[in-house]
């Protein structure tokens, strides 16, 4: 899966007390890397034999507010792929396939301090909990009407998840949105140099631009800000999420979320 832009520092700034899945750190002055990491487990679930499952588990008890970063861990030694499911709470814990994992946990203390720290050697061994596919498109139950299709550059309407202003995608529900779900967009018959922008519908925000599509699944992390501009309750501003071929072309297969 190709490398999507995850801009760190704005994740860092959105930090606030008053967030709900975070702790009130107004109060807890500075504490040391070595106390951050006593307070800190990283690993996952158990199946009944005691083999690591594949709920990866991240929590801290320690008085900060966290930003838990999860990537695959490369067979070629290439640098992981950070930016891709990326959780803002003192506890998280995500399905996972087999696999080796690297958590990087970016904390913050009250007075500002910043502490990264890597779990390089998270393996998951056996399946405790089975990721189940959930289908954006097709839909489910339509999937004799939703087709594979090629998007033209530029087609501003071609991926547009609307219930009225697209031509393919359906609307994303709020449980989708404010969930914080990691997209996966299917293609095949990518052309060499094709790329996808990631904006909202009323082309006030580019969340990932020149995005490079390659066959097969390609993951697309919806954020706080996605949510906030995107999703129709809880304070969302409606404005429909938009994929955007810029170069090249692609067949579109499927549009889905595993959890």
């Amino acid at each position: 899966m190709r490398k999507i832009l995850f801009i760190l520092v704005a994740a860092v700034c959105a930090f606030v007390a008053c967030d709900p899945v975070h702790e009130d750190i107004s109060d807890a002055g500075h504490i040391s890397l070595d106390e951050l990491l006593a307070q800190t487990s990283v690993g996952t679930d158990k199946s009944d034999d005691g083999k690591n499952g594949n709920i990866i588990i991240c929590e801290t008890k320690a008085p900060v507010n966290v930003v838990w970063d999860i990537a695959e861990k490369k067979k070629d030694g290439k640098e992981p792929e950070f930016g891709k499911n990326v959780f803002k709470s003192n506890y998280a814990q995500q399905k996972k396939k087999l696999g080796q994992y690297i958590v990087k946990m970016t904390a913050i203390c009250s007075d500002g301090t910043k502490y990264v720290h890597l779990y390089n050697d998270v393996t998951c061994e056996v399946i405790t909990k089975q990721l189940d596919r959930f289908n954006i498109y097709p839909r489910p139950g339509k999937e004799a009407e939703d087709l594979p299709f090629k998007p033209g550059s530029w087609n501003a309407a071609a991926m547009r998840f609307s219930d009225n202003e697209g031509q393919h995608f359906p609307f994303i529900s709020d449980e989708v949105y404010w969930g914080f779900k990691t997209l996966i967009l299917d293609v095949s018959d990518v052309e060499e140099g094709t790329t996808m922008m990631v904006h909202n519908g009323w082309w006030s925000a580019t969340y990932y631009d020149n995005m490079p599509l390659q066959n097969g699944p390609n993951e697309i992390q919806l954020t706080e800000e996605i949510a906030k501009d995107c999703a129709k309750g809880k304070g969302g501003s409606a404005k429909d999420l938009q994929f955007l071929i810029k170069s090249g072309n692609c067949t579109v297969n499927s549009v889905y979320y595993e959890e």
